[in-house]
């Protein structure tokens, strides 16, 4: 899967194709009409409380999609910078590579679209980290 353009609508057609979910179900779920959920299905964005929804119905975390785009494209941060800010939000400490976080850069590696050094800078990924993942393969 590409996590740079995100097509949120189509992702959760696909997902309720795979789970045989009939329409009057989801319009149950979702206290929606079948023109809504229609309209759901062709957007690109839907609020965090219907994507919550969804999820839940689903049984599938459409936000981790979201989630591994940041981690793919987000622009590097300044570890000084970083270290400096206080928040109040939960702080992270790791990123989570997920499977297919992992074969999509290797399947950039392998098809020589990006060398080692473009992945290690373009998504910040460790030296260590990545030679860890080539050795598995």
């Amino acid at each position: 899967m590409k996590f740079k353009n995100i097509h949120i609508g189509n992702l959760i057609e696909k997902r309720v194709v795979e789970k045989k979910m009939e329409l009057y179900h989801i319009c149950n779920f979702m206290k929606c009409t079948e023109e809504e959920i229609y309209r759901m299905y062709g957007s690109h964005e839907i609020s965090t409380e219907k994507l919550l929804k969804w999820s839940k119905l689903l049984d599938y975390d459409f936000f981790r999609i979201y989630t591994q785009h940041l981690i793919l494209y987000s622009p590097p941060v300044n570890i000084k910078e970083k270290a400096e800010t206080k928040t109040e939000l939960p702080v992270f400490r790791k990123n989570i590579y997920t499977r297919e976080i992992i074969d999509f850069i290797l399947e950039l590696i392998h098809t020589g679209i990006k060398t080692k050094a473009e992945i290690m800078q373009e998504y910040r990924i460790p030296k260590t980290t990545l030679y860890k993942w080539i050795s598995k393969k």
